[in-house]
């Protein structure tokens, strides 16, 4: 049997939902921001996946890697937000695609990347900068790189939960926890160890020797300033702890203890 939905009665108050406004259009958490960032990292992903397959398919042209670099990006940063958005739902934000981070130093970067890779693949298409022929070796390399460095990374930031967080933490949360299980657990900094070695990555399959050692350089110098910046905060939240931690556990990446 159907039942009609109870009516207010005369004369009582009518609640109506008024959302956050951090949710409106403009705000860290809109949705519409949201909504347009995710439809376009989708679009730039096919559009790359498509483009690289034609070149494969309809010439011998080694210019499919550039596509390839773009739909890594694309993955990237929407992994970025959909990790964050599912397992530390709170911090979520338009920001947490990153797409932002570090401006304008990183945006110049990855165009340096595409267009040393185009220009040298049209100027040059027969030229080869692997030494010994290991170009191939080189190329399979570079696709393992980007595909484990992604894999850790999102992973990573899968277990730590609401323990990660994109921005260096100054002051201890309630529900901050030291994590020391799983990647945690023979990996200090998983997080940072997968997107050094999937930017190094992108950087041998574009078959680029200038980025290469560029993106190797500003890594590397970039995450060992960062991890020797964010433990000392991790030293004073967790104490004797940590410096056991730090101890038996190291980063993966090369020279940062």
């Amino acid at each position: 049997m159907d039942f009609a939905p109870e009516r207010p009665s005369i004369g009582a108050p009518i609640l109506q939902f008024r959302p956050n406004k951090e949710y409106f259009a403009g705000q860290p958490k809109s949705l519409e921001g949201i909504a347009i960032r995710s439809f376009c990292l989708g679009g730039a992903l096919a559009l790359s996946v498509a483009s690289a397959a034609a070149i494969l398919l309809l010439s011998a042209s080694p210019l499919w890697r550039v596509p390839f670099f773009i739909g890594a990006l694309s993955t990237f940063h929407f992994l970025e937000f959909w990790t964050t958005a599912k397992y530390n739902t709170s911090v979520a934000s338009i920001d947490s695609f990153l797409l932002t981070a570090n401006w304008p130093a990183y945006a110049i970067a990855h165009t340096a990347a595409s267009l040393e890779c185009l220009f040298s693949k049209l100027l040059f298409p027969n030229r080869a900068w692997a030494p010994l022929y290991s170009g191939h070796i080189l190329l399979l390399l570079g696709f393992v790189l980007v595909l484990v460095g992604q894999a850790v990374r999102s992973l990573a930031m899968v277990q730590a939960g609401p323990s990660f967080n994109h921005q260096i933490q100054r002051k201890k949360k309630e529900d901050h926890e030291l994590v020391t299980i799983g990647l945690y657990s023979f990996l200090r900094h998983p997080a940072y160890f997968g997107f050094f070695y999937w930017g190094v990555g992108t950087q041998l399959v574009l078959g680029n020797p200038v980025c290469f050692v560029a993106y190797v350089f500003v890594l590397w110098r970039f995450f060992a300033s960062r991890i020797r910046s964010e433990e000392v905060d991790l030293v004073r939240f967790f104490q004797d702890e940590y410096v056991d931690y730090r101890k038996r556990v190291g980063t993966g990446m090369p020279f940062i203890r």
